[in-house]
């Protein structure tokens, strides 16, 4: 870090603040003040601790102006009001991602992967792809680790998942290859229309070299968001789902043909072309085959919290089988867009948003997760399949997608 910088104010003190704070500490900074409204947010307890002071319930004017910089975390829109307040006086704000990138080597080639629906699963799968290859490779950015732990690590590439909330202020951060894998409303609320979510995006673009791949599939608005950005463009519309590799593939669902072909593309960047798929795994709560002891195939799709993903996930159903909606519905859900997929099987729906998709689907209607499972069991035969692909945030009745997936294949194993 430069001797300039003894003095750097983290703001936000979840996962990627406190990241950020042990790299601030790791380059040199003398202090690091490690800041959050959350009155109860995590202490760091990392190495050189004593150099990080914690000013947790409110930002202080003095620790936005009297710094060397501000790093955000992506939890904190580029417009809030500690943003530009630090920003007037004069000091550089620059985002967790930004911040991890300056101090990459050059030597580290970046791949970065967003879009609404899917990005983790192929940053899941191209990390996979590279390791098999015997690369030491870093996965993680949104998903999973920050990418500022990944700085001074040694990794010979970076698979790294990227979320238009860290796009905000994305610094210094410049992938050796991009894609946005798709744009569906989402995030509006931050972001304001589907024009700005595009234009958030398409930012993973900026630090790109000429030669640098700049995937996309033809969507108006990317489109017209990345019309001027830098990179070599490729249509992800018309990436190849019928290699033969792919036929080595054992995660369900075509989609992940697609998903796997663009790993495969980024992996190509870096030199790495696989010849078989087969120990390819999927990540938890997409598409999860659940045991049971009761001869049904209980998947467990909880990750699909919004009507785009359960599209996705029910489209990959095979066969006979009950279908779970519910959850906390998002605004504007079009629930449907779900009858083609649906395909005329049988849906029960669940949670606070039951009543709504019941009214648009029709169906059977219970109140919980815990009904909605037990009626399942009742009205489907062995052999036939279960699919929880809500379609709905999980918040009405649990804290995350993650717990209500945990909660579903709980309850399955309850089954007799």
């Amino acid at each position: 870090m430069s001797a300039t910088l003894s003095k750097v104010t983290v703001l936000g003190a979840g996962r990627s603040g406190q990241a950020a704070a042990e790299l601030a500490l790791a380059q040199g900074a003398r202090e690091v003040v490690l800041t959050d409204l959350n009155t109860e947010a995590p202490l760091y307890q990392g190495p050189h601790a004593e150099r990080v002071r914690h000013v947790y319930g409110v930002h202080d004017e003095a620790d936005l102006i009297q710094t060397d910089l501000v790093v955000l975390s992506p939890g904190i829109p580029a417009r809030a009001a500690p943003v530009k307040l630090a920003q007037d006086a004069g000091v550089e704000v620059i985002g967790e991602l930004g911040f991890a990138a300056r101090y990459l080597a050059k030597t580290q080639p970046i791949l970065a992967i967003t879009g609404t629906n899917g990005k983790s699963t192929v940053t899941h799968f191209l990390a996979q792809i590279l390791e098999s290859a015997g690369m030491r490779t870093f996965a993680g950015g949104n998903l999973g680790t920050p990418l500022s732990a990944a700085v001074g690590k040694g990794f010979q590439v970076l698979a790294v998942e990227v979320s238009s909330y860290q796009l905000e202020l994305p610094g210094d951060f410049s992938p050796w290859a991009a894609v946005i894998l798709n744009l569906s409303p989402d995030h509006l609320g931050r972001h304001g229309d589907m024009a700005g979510y595009a234009q958030a995006k398409a930012r993973i673009f900026d630090g790109l070299r000429p030669a640098g791949l700049a995937g996309m599939p033809h969507q108006e608005h990317l489109e017209t968001a990345a019309q001027d950005k830098p990179g070599r463009r490729v249509w992800l519309d018309d990436v190849d789902v019928d290699q033969p590799v792919l036929d080595s593939l054992r995660i369900l669902g075509r989609h992940n043909r697609w998903n796997a072909a663009v790993a495969m593309l980024l992996a190509a960047e870096v030199g790495v072309v696989p010849h078989d798929l087969s120990t390819l795994q999927g990540l938890p709560h997409r598409l999860e085959p659940v045991p049971s002891r009761d001869e049904r195939t209980w998947i467990n799709d909880s990750k699909a919290t919004n009507v785009e993903a359960a599209q996705v996930g029910i489209s990959a159903l095979e066969g006979p089988g009950v279908i779970l909606l519910g959850g906390k519905g998002k605004d504007g859900a079009d629930y449907a867009a779900l009858q083609g997929p649906i395909d005329g099987r049988p849906i029960i729906c669940f949670g606070q948003a039951g009543p709504e998709i019941h009214a648009v689907l029709g169906g059977e209607l219970v109140a919980t997760l815990e009904q909605a499972v037990a009626r399942a069991q009742g009205v489907t035969l062995p052999g036939e399949s279960v699919l929880l692909s809500p379609a709905c945030s999980s918040f009405d009745a649990f804290d995350n997608f993650e717990q209500r997936g945990r909660i579903f294949a709980r309850l399955v194993q309850e089954l007799s």
